[in-house]
C-alpha cells in the first residue's frame, strides 16, 4: 500500500523535497520572473523552492533547523512587488552581474562553512569566464547546442572542463 504522501507526490516534488532535506546550504536566486512568451506567465519555481527550504529549516527536525539560506535578486526592494512574504530575511542584490553574484556566493560560503579555503570572488569569475570560452568547444565535442542545455548538461560540461582545466 502506498504512503498518503507518495500518493499525491510526483516523482520531480519527492526528488526536489529530497534535495531540500539532504542539503544544509542553500542558494535561491528569486530575480527571473521574466514572463514566458508560450503562456505570457513568469516561471516560479525558484520562490517556491525557498518556500520549502524556508519551511523545512523552521518546521524541520534539528538538522533541518541548522540549514543555511542565500536570498539573492536583482535589485534591492523588488521582491516585496511579488513575494512580499519574505520580507525580514536578509536579501541579496546583484544587479544581474555574473562577477558580482559570483562573489556574493563566495563570501556567503567563505563565512559559513569553516576549515575551507575558498579563492577571491575575483580569481572564481576569472575562472567562468575561461570556462565561458571554452564551452562552445565543449558543446561540439559532446555534440550538445548550447541553448538546449539542461542544468546536468552544464554541470557535466563543468565537471569535463575541470577535469581538464585543474
Amino acid at each position: 500500500m502506498l504512503k498518503r504522501d507518495k500518493l499525491f507526490q510526483p516523482s520531480k516534488s519527492r526528488k526536489l523535497f529530497q534535495m531540500i532535506a539532504d542539503c544544509k546550504y542553500g542558494v535561491h536566486d528569486i530575480s527571473r520572473t521574466e514572463l514566458d512568451e508560450k503562456n505570457n506567465l513568469p516561471r516560479f519555481n525558484m520562490p517556491l523552492e525557498l518556500g520549502y527550504f524556508l519551511g523545512a529549516k523552521r518546521f524541520g527536525n534539528k538538522k533541518q533547523k541548522e540549514k543555511l539560506g542565500l536570498i539573492l535578486d536583482v535589485e534591492p526592494y523588488r521582491y516585496q512587488k511579488f513575494c512580499s512574504d519574505i520580507a525580514g530575511q536578509d536579501i541579496s542584490t546583484h544587479e544581474n552581474n555574473a562577477d558580482k553574484i559570483i562573489r556574493l556566493i563566495r563570501n556567503w560560503l567563505n563565512d559559513s562553512v569553516s576549515d575551507v579555503r575558498i579563492p577571491s570572488g575575483s580569481k572564481i569569475a576569472e575562472r567562468y569566464r575561461l570556462f565561458e570560452d571554452d564551452l562552445p568547444l565543449y558543446c561540439r565535442i559532446f555534440r550538445k547546442e548550447k541553448s538546449e542545455l539542461t542544468f546536468i548538461d552544464f554541470r557535466n560540461m563543468i565537471v569535463e572542463w575541470l577535469k581538464d582545466n585543474t
